[in-house]
C-alpha cells in the first residue's frame, strides 16, 4: 500500500509503499475513505522534543470500510463503513473504568489514516449510518474531541460562553456549546475571515481579538464569560483565558500547546479560576457525534476547506505550518 511517512522534523514527509497490514485478534483492517489533517499531526512532527517517532505513519481522524476482520471479532463485518478512535484500552484498568482508553495504563495506538489502509480496534470502532458520508466520517474524532471539552464544563443554564480561537477545535467547540446549554455564546479569534464559520456553529457574535478585546468580549456577551474555552494553543493562550474570564469563572483548555506556557497563579488566585484541561474523547462521545450528524446537525461539514490526494500530503503539512487560507483539510488516499 501507499502511505505518508514522516521521515523526521527537518525532513519532508515521503510517499512510500509499505506492506498491507494485517488485522491481528480483535481488530479490522479498513480501506481509508478520507482522513483529517489535525494540528496534532504538525505539532508533533516539529521538533519541539515530543514528536512521533521517524517512519510513522500518522492520520487520526480516518473513516473507511471493512476490508478485513481478525479473530473474536463480532459487532463488524466486510464493508461496513466506520470511523474509530485511534487509541483503544485494555478495559480493565481506572482510566477505561471511566471511558478514557486513550489513558489506558497499557493503550493500544492505531494511526495510519494517511495511508490507503489501515488496522482499528473492533472494540474502538462506531459504524457509519448509511445517509452519512466519508466527509462525515472523518469529522468524527474532531467533533468528538470538543464534545469531550464542553462535556467537561457542565455549563450553568444561560452562562455566557466564550470560545477563544475560531481554527478546527474552537469551531467544534462553538457547536458544542449552542447544543449543550449556552445562553450567550461568543467566539473570537485573530482572523476575521473566520465569522462566517464561528457563526455557522451556533455563535451569537464573532469578536476580533486584539487591542480592547476584554471590553468587546464582555459587550457582546452582556458581561464577562462564566467559561472560557481556550482552543488557540499558543503561548499566551492560558494566561489569556484567565484575564478574560469572570470571577469564579472556569477555563477549559483544548488548546494543546507544546510550549511551555506560564500563567501568572496570583492573577488565577485572586480571581478564583479554576483550570480544567481536556484530552481527547470517549467512544460514547464518538457514538454522539455519529448521532448527532445522522440526525441532520451537519453544520461542521463547513470546516472542511480542502481534500486533496494523498501525494500532495508532505507539500500541504509544510503550507499548514505557515500562514494560510485552510481550515479542515481531508486526504484521499485513492484520488
Amino acid at each position: 500500500m501507499r502511505a505518508a511517512v514522516f521521515k523526521g522534523a527537518d525532513r519532508p514527509w515521503a510517499i512510500e509503499t509499505l506492506p498491507d497490514p494485517e488485522p491481528g485478534v480483535g481488530e479490522a483492517v479498513i480501506k481509508v475513505g478520507r482522513c483529517g489533517i489535525c494540528g496534532t499531526d504538525l505539532n508533533m512532527t516539529s521538533g519541539n522534543g515530543y514528536d512521533f517517532p521517524c517512519g510513522s505513519v500518522l492520520g487520526h481522524e480516518f473513516c473507511g470500510e471493512v476490508v478485513a476482520l481478525g479473530q473474536d471479532t463480532h459487532s463488524l463485518k466486510v464493508g461496513d463503513i466506520v470511523t474509530a478512535m485511534p487509541a483503544a484500552g485494555c478495559g480493565h484498568c481506572d482510566m477505561c473504568r471511566i471511558g478514557m482508553q486513550v489513558m489506558c495504563a497499557t493503550p493500544t495506538h492505531y494511526m495510519g489514516g494517511f495511508g490507503e489502509y489501515m488496522r482499528i480496534a473492533e472494540r474502538a470502532s462506531v459504524k457509519l449510518p448509511s445517509a452519512l458520508s466519508l466527509l462525515d466520517g472523518a469529522l468524527v474524532e474532531p467533533l468528538a474531541v470538543g464534545l469531550h471539552g464542553v462535556s467537561l464544563a457542565r455549563l450553568k443554564p444561560n452562562a455566557r460562553v466564550l470560545v477563544l480561537g475560531g481554527g478546527t477545535v474552537g469551531l467544534t467547540a462553538t457547536f458544542w456549546a449552542r447544543r449543550l446549554g449556552a445562553g450567550r455564546l461568543v467566539t473570537a479569534s485573530r482572523s476575521k475571515r473566520r465569522e462566517s464559520l464561528v457563526l455557522a456553529m451556533g455563535a451569537d457574535a464573532f469578536v476580533t481579538l486584539g487591542e480592547g478585546e476584554g471590553e468587546r468580549i464582555a459587550e457582546a456577551l452582556g458581561g464577562p464569560p462564566d467559561y472560557v474555552f481556550e482552543a488557540i494553543g499558543v503561548v499566551g493562550a492560558l494566561q489569556q483565558a484567565v484575564n478574560l474570564v469572570k470571577p469564579n469563572g472556569e477555563v477549559i483548555s483544548l488548546g494543546f500547546c507544546m510550549a511551555p506556557d506560564p500563567v501568572i497563579p496570583g492573577i488565577a488566585t485572586f480571581k478564583q479560576v479554576k483550570l480544567t484541561f481536556s484530552m481527547a474523547w470517549t467512544l460514547e462521545e464518538f457514538q454522539t457525534a455519529v448521532d448527532l450528524l445522522d440526525r441532520g446537525d451537519v453544520e461542521a461539514r463547513a470546516m472542511v476547506s480542502n481534500t486533496i490526494p494523498l501525494e500532495a500530503l508532505p507539500g500541504m503539512i509544510e503550507t499548514l505550518r505557515g500562514p494560510h487560507n485552510e481550515t479542515k483539510v481531508q486526504v484521499d488516499p485513492w484520488s
